[in-house]
């Protein structure tokens, strides 16, 4: 006689991931980590250290984050929020957007080394540029090991990273006032009369009017609004400068600077410490470093 068959067991329902909404409950600034480790499964706690991570290294990490901020909608509160719950088993944890976020802390804390010690200018697209490998180099070992629990925060995480990325190689243009700039006028009449500037490092390069001016000095006001400002002027030239700066560190020619000041030029120029300036700079930065120099 056979033995009874008994009916296979009924498959386990498969895990509800809960839609991308900002948190209503795990959240200090908006509840944009909260939603993003309540979608993806990593702890809010990574999300933090990364949009942290992504600010000090390429400074779109504010920018990023307040996108993010208008475009995930709030999720439900009270009652509502425990009627939409999934009742399903959690995802499983998976060790590889651990692993990775911590590799890619290290990657930006050696570039970062690299940027402070060696003679080294890293720009904002070797940062996401390398975080971005990382994150593709977990998406990899993801795949392999399977689980959507490991591929979702990390494909998140990589949209966020590219869309950085895009943004710091994108030529804005002047009218956005978002981007680094550089301008190396030829002669005086090339330098503008105002130069207005908004988000992002700044080099303004005057050596090469190295050559006697006609006409009275160059005059220019710089109004530069979030990031490092760098102004170069001729090493013969006289100066004369006043800065206004809110948040950094001010730097005049290697020397201690002051609010308003002549700045007699160096070396063997006839109009060198002739006590009539070649250049009258009006400088007035928002928050980053200024620094005059000679070129």
């Amino acid at each position: 006689m056979e033995p009874a068959s008994w009916p296979p067991p009924p498959p386990e329902p498969a895990p509800v991931r809960p839609q991308l909404r900002r948190s209503r409950t795990d959240k200090i600034l908006g509840g944009v980590n909260g939603g993003l480790a309540e979608y993806t499964g990593i702890d809010a706690l990574l999300w933090r250290v990364g949009f942290v991570a992504l600010t000090l290294a390429a400074g779109t990490g504010v920018l990023v984050y307040l996108l993010l901020w208008v475009l995930m909608p709030a999720g439900p509160s009270g009652p509502a929020a425990a009627q939409q719950a999934p009742k399903a088993p959690p995802l499983p944890r998976s060790p590889v957007p651990r692993i990775t976020i911590a590799a890619l802390l290290i990657v930006l804390g050696v570039l970062a080394l690299l940027n402070g010690v060696a003679d080294v200018d890293l720009g904002p697209r070797a940062f996401l540029g390398s975080a971005l490998l990382v994150v593709g180099a977990g998406l990899v070992v993801a795949g392999l090991t399977g689980g959507r629990t490991a591929r979702g925060g990390l494909i998140a995480l990589g949209i966020v990273l590219s869309l950085a990325l895009a943004a710091s190689s994108t030529n804005w243009g002047e009218s956005s006032g978002i981007g680094d700039r550089s301008y190396r006028p030829a002669t005086a009449a090339d330098v503008r009369d105002e130069y207005h500037l908004g988000v992002g490092d700044t080099t303004i390069d005057l050596s090469r009017i190295d050559r006697p001016i006609s006409g009275g000095p160059v005059r220019t006001s710089i109004h530069h609004g979030v990031g490092d400002l760098d102004v170069i002027v001729p090493r013969g030239a006289d100066v004369r400068l006043e800065v206004h700066q809110g948040l950094g560190d001010v730097e005049v020619f290697d020397g201690e600077w002051e609010d308003e000041g002549f700045y007699p030029g160096e070396g063997n120029r006839s109009w060198t410490d002739d006590g009539e300036p070649e250049f009258v700079l009006t400088i007035n930065s928002g928050v980053g470093d200024v620094e005059v120099s000679r070129g």
